[in-house]
């Protein structure tokens, strides 16, 4: 799996792989299933949303270190206060999604205010979403790979177990 997303993220996704695997990583973090993962997606979309209002109210704000510490303090009270809703619940899954929003500010050299598809908020969010994808996918690919068998049945669904 990691090397279809190293393979796809350098021919036909133009997202960071780094990104993609940190929010893979969170979907581990998060627990199993298909609600883990989404729970996991929501939280890492959430520090992207955050870390773009963050960016953007320093880009407006005339940028200097004063105002970026005071907006990422801001912002970091607002992931941990946002964590109080079950949906987003994860807060380290939250603060990578800020910390993938701002690396990818960075490696794109694309201001904030860019908010085109090819900007860094919405490269960044596609990217954790494609994590999430990895994230479900590897983990029904583990569970079919180390399934036990029992005279045909499956103990995780009730059948005889040894």
């Amino acid at each position: 799996m990691g090397a279809l997303a190293t393979w796809l993220t350098a021919t036909v996704l133009p997202v960071p792989v780094w990104v993609v695997f940190l929010a893979w990583a969170c979907s581990f973090l998060v627990g199993n299933g298909a609600g883990a993962v989404m729970r996991s997606v929501a939280a890492n979309l959430t520090g992207v949303v955050v870390a773009t209002a963050t960016l953007l109210v320093v880009t407006v704000g005339g940028g200097g270190e004063l105002l970026l510490g005071f907006a990422v303090g801001l912002g970091s009270a607002l992931m941990i206060a946002l964590s109080r809703f079950q949906v987003v619940a994860a807060a380290p899954a939250i603060v990578l999604g800020f910390a993938c929003t701002v690396g990818t500010v960075a490696v794109l050299d694309v201001p904030v205010t860019d908010l085109s598809v090819s900007g860094p908020a919405l490269v960044a969010a596609f990217a954790v979403v494609v994590g999430g994808v990895f994230g479900f996918l590897s983990g029904r690919t583990a569970t079919l790979l180390t399934r036990r068998r029992n005279n045909g049945e499956d103990p995780a669904v009730g059948g005889a177990t040894a």
